[in-house]
């Protein structure tokens, strides 16, 4: 990959991280209810689902899916039900404590990581976007295992920015989100169960 299309990926993967979505919600909801450091567990998990969805597109299988209308179904809908469930789950969580340390018990890191991770790595919009993106960066005269490293390492560490500030920023104005307690999980959960519902239904 040429330096200066390096830049022009650089700059798109910040607007792509900056941009509402799914895995900036679930960031903001676990910073909120678990703090920053808790939640760098569902961040690792995101970022990994991510770079397995690069992968896929820069070897071949968004090809493979673009071109296929049951296998572009069939994501769609997985990731579509995932969301549904995500949402459900967040929406019957327990009220934010106000305390800094009161971390709830439940919370374990493999859980966080692997609700981070089946977020990012089931959303078939995710799969299709980078399919059709990255072909505009890939130099084929040069190794492209080289350039799958440069694209994943820019948007990994451009994501991970754009999350973290998200669960820190969740974090400081906990006390707030403790006063409306369950009726801000309930619309973070409405969030996601309504991106569930939509997203089989576009492109």
């Amino acid at each position: 990959m040429a330096f200066h299309s390096w830049l022009i990926f650089l700059a798109t993967s910040i607007g792509m991280s900056l941009a509402p979505g799914p895995n900036g919600l679930l960031a903001m909801t676990h910073g909120a209810m678990y703090g920053s450091r808790k939640t760098l567990f569902t961040i690792g998990g995101a970022l990994l689902g991510f770079v397995g969805v690069i992968a896929l597109c820069m070897f071949g299988i968004g090809a493979l899916v673009r071109a296929s209308v049951l296998w572009l179904m069939a994501l769609k809908l997985i990731g579509g039900a995932y969301l549904i469930y995500l949402g459900v789950r967040v929406w019957r969580s327990p009220p934010i404590a106000v305390e800094m340390n009161n971390v709830p018990t439940s919370a374990r890191g493999w859980a966080l990581f692997r609700l981070g991770l089946l977020s990012s790595a089931t959303n078939p919009k995710g799969l299709l976007f980078f399919s059709a993106l990255l072909p505009q960066f890939i130099d084929p005269q040069r190794n492209l295992v080289t350039q799958f490293v440069a694209i994943a390492v820019t948007y990994v560490a451009t994501e991970f920015a754009a999350e973290y500030a998200v669960a820190c920023a969740a974090n400081r104005i906990r006390p707030w989100l403790s006063r409306v307690g369950r009726r801000f999980n309930r619309v973070c959960g409405g969030i996601f169960v309504v991106i569930g519902g939509v997203l089989p239904l576009h492109v």
